[in-house]
């Protein structure tokens, strides 16, 4: 775990310097050093105890960090170091940070590619000018060199942010499947990342509450709470266009019999 790691989990538990020492036994001295980046080189025992209490218990999909990295004095990843991953490590860049990504479900695929039709038909019929992709698709979301999302789908309609390489910017609409590895990064850390990026409609399915949670920022930062059942307007569109989940919520359901 690097610096900028160890800052983001610090203010996301909402430690105190004065916490984090009693709880790790790293002295407060010590801590307000590393924190300030006056100890540029800290002891690899000193290491292992913050990351005991501040390692995240519901994201183990967190990249770690080889130890030579952070002793360069790196504090954040960049894209160089995202596209020096091995080709069959899937990963997300964000504000520096990795993730790895393990690979989905068999429903999780379902959804996607049921979602992912509709909305390529819809767009076919209306012969609109907007684009629907599919993970795995790269996302340069601030076109920055510290962040690069792979979403489960993305629609975008400005064809100028497509490149050979990745999508550079905001796509207007994103939809994520949440996985219990990955819900509280999509749920916090992206639904951030991509109102502050200029995403229009962010859309949540969420298969172990069976609901689907959708946002359109450009209306109201509230978002509005759907069955996986029920038919989900697509605001981008006008409302136009509309997708359910029901396929999902049938797979959910267990028979009587066998509860």
């Amino acid at each position: 775990m690097n610096l900028q790691q160890m800052k983001y989990y610090k203010h996301k538990k909402g430690y105190s310097y004065a916490q984090l020492s009693e709880l790790s036994g790293v002295p407060l001295g010590t801590i307000q050093k590393i924190f300030s980046g006056e100890t540029k080189s800290p002891r690899h025992a000193t290491l292992v105890a913050l990351e005991k209490v501040l390692a995240p218990r519901d994201e183990a999909d967190m990249l770690r960090e080889p130890a030579v990295w952070y002793h360069s004095g790196k504090d954040k990843y960049t894209l160089e170091d995202y596209y020096a991953l091995p080709d069959d490590q899937r990963a997300e860049l964000i504000d520096g940070m990795l993730f790895t990504m393990a690979a989905p479900s068999l429903m999780h695929q379902m959804i996607s590619m049921e979602a992912s039709y509709k909305i390529k038909d819809f767009i076919r019929r209306q012969k609109g000018n907007c684009v629907v992709l599919a993970a795995p698709a790269d996302v340069q979301l601030d076109c920055d060199e510290h962040t690069m999302v792979e979403p489960d789908i993305v629609i975008v309609c400005d064809r100028d942010k497509l490149t050979d390489r990745c999508i550079m910017g905001a796509p207007d609409f994103i939809l994520e499947i949440l996985s219990p590895a990955t819900r509280q990064k999509d749920m916090f850390l992206k639904l951030t990342k991509y109102r502050n990026a200029g995403v229009q409609e962010y859309w949540m399915v969420d298969l172990e509450k069976a609901r689907v949670i959708a946002y359109f920022f450009e209306e109201d930062e509230i978002p509005v709470i759907y069955g996986l059942g029920e038919s989900i307007p697509v605001k981008i569109f006008g409302g136009e266009l509309k997708i359910d989940f029901s396929e999902a919520e049938q797979s959910q359901r267990v028979p009587e019999s066998s509860q």
